[in-house]
């Protein structure tokens, strides 16, 4: 993966930090998307390799497009920056709390990717990895094995709306070469929420899986949904 180049968003800590820690382990050039610089920084010495702060808020267009002029080619994509406010169902749910969660992740993802699509074209083999939520899958969340019920209502619906764009892209750049999937991390021992925090899940896991799609053959799959195992999640 020598001369590989790769952009991860929310790399400053959690499951993002590990992303770009074993991406850089694998000798690829990484940036480590922050819109925080200071922590940023400290990430990027701590990712080790050839691991560059790159200062990106995914809600500001004008950070945006300040980042994409920075990188000129960009072999790797993975959106990970997110957000999840609290466990309430959407009845209760203040629509604030909704407008800033989608703004994040689904309006972010968008944005930072259509930024960046220029230099994924100048690529050879370039991937876009979408991190979503098992949380996320309507099939899952219809059965009755899924205990979740309602809550998370604003970060899980979220979810699914990337879940319907990364079909979108998929489709759209296909003839790009562009290879485009969403993962289903898990529950991991991050900040995102109090479950999470709570858990004994180990972020290099979830990492991994996101490191396998980035690194996928020409052959590979693309416009799927896929669990940090590398099982297929239902949509």
């Amino acid at each position: 993966m020598d001369n590989s180049v790769a952009l991860v968003t929310g790399a400053s800590k959690g499951i993002g930090r590990e992303i770009a820690r074993q991406l850089a382990a694998a000798g690829v050039t990484v940036y480590a998307g922050s819109h925080d610089a200071a922590r940023g920084e400290r990430a990027a010495g701590e990712i080790g390799g050839d691991a560059r702060l790159l200062v990106l808020d995914v809600t500001s267009p004008a950070s945006i497009a300040e980042a994409a002029g920075q990188v000129g080619v960009l072999d790797i994509l993975i959106s990970n920056a997110g957000i999840s406010g609290d466990g309430k169902t959407a009845d209760r749910e203040d629509i604030g709390i909704f407008r800033r969660i989608y703004e994040t992740n689904v309006v972010g993802v968008v944005a930072v990717t259509n930024a960046f699509l220029p230099a994924l074209r100048r690529s050879a083999h370039p991937r876009i990895v979408n991190i979503s939520s098992g949380t996320g899958s309507l099939a899952w969340a219809t059965g009755p094995q899924f205990p979740h019920r309602g809550g998370y209502a604003a970060y899980r619906s979220s979810k699914a709306a990337l879940n319907a764009l990364t079909v979108y892209y998929a489709h759209a750049l296909a003839d790009d070469g562009i290879k485009v999937n969403a993962l289903a991390p898990g529950l991991r021992r991050t900040d995102l929420n109090a479950a999470a925090a709570a858990s004994d899940g180990d972020p290099a896991e979830a990492a991994a899986g996101a490191v396998r799609l980035a690194l996928l053959p020409d052959d590979g799959p693309s416009g799927e949904f896929f669990s940090w195992d590398g099982t297929p999640v239902p949509w």
